[in-house]
């Protein structure tokens, strides 16, 4: 049997924070859009912001799951969701480079931000947690 400590899992807890972290980021973001651009503003604000969020959870989740259930493949997966992610992202610039119906500004900088928001979080929260690298075993 596994020892399982009762403390959230370090993943919850940096899910949480840079959640938390980016939404803040991306608020001001959409509120300095808004005041900048308007409408158009506002609506790229929160499309970069709701765009990161979307992205950088699926991709923890997607991560954490791997690491629960094949440690050896965190790495190749890890690198594997940011490919995915970078070419989302390249795929939606190039499709969306001629839009008018919200600022593409505000949008790329919305995601910059969101982004510098979301690492730093991540940084923050790994930084300040002891993770165990081997699973101690229960002694009968």
């Amino acid at each position: 049997m596994r020892y399982r400590p009762a403390v959230p899992s370090v993943d919850a807890l940096m899910m949480r924070r840079a959640g938390v972290i980016t939404v803040v980021v991306g608020a001001a973001c959409c509120l300095v859009g808004g005041i900048v651009g308007g409408g158009q503003g506002l609506l790229g604000g929160v499309l970069g912001t709701v765009l990161v969020l979307a992205f950088f959870s699926a991709g923890q989740a997607i991560v954490s799951r791997t690491i629960a259930n094949n440690p050896q493949m965190a790495l190749t997966m890890a690198l594997t969701v940011y490919l995915v992610k970078i070419g989302v992202l390249f795929v939606l610039l190039i499709v969306l480079q001629d839009a008018t119906w919200f600022n593409t500004k505000v949008f790329a900088v919305t995601i910059v931000a969101c982004t510098i928001a979301w690492t730093v979080a991540e940084v923050w929260v790994y930084s300040g947690t002891k993770v165990l690298y081997v699973e101690p075993e229960r002694k009968p």
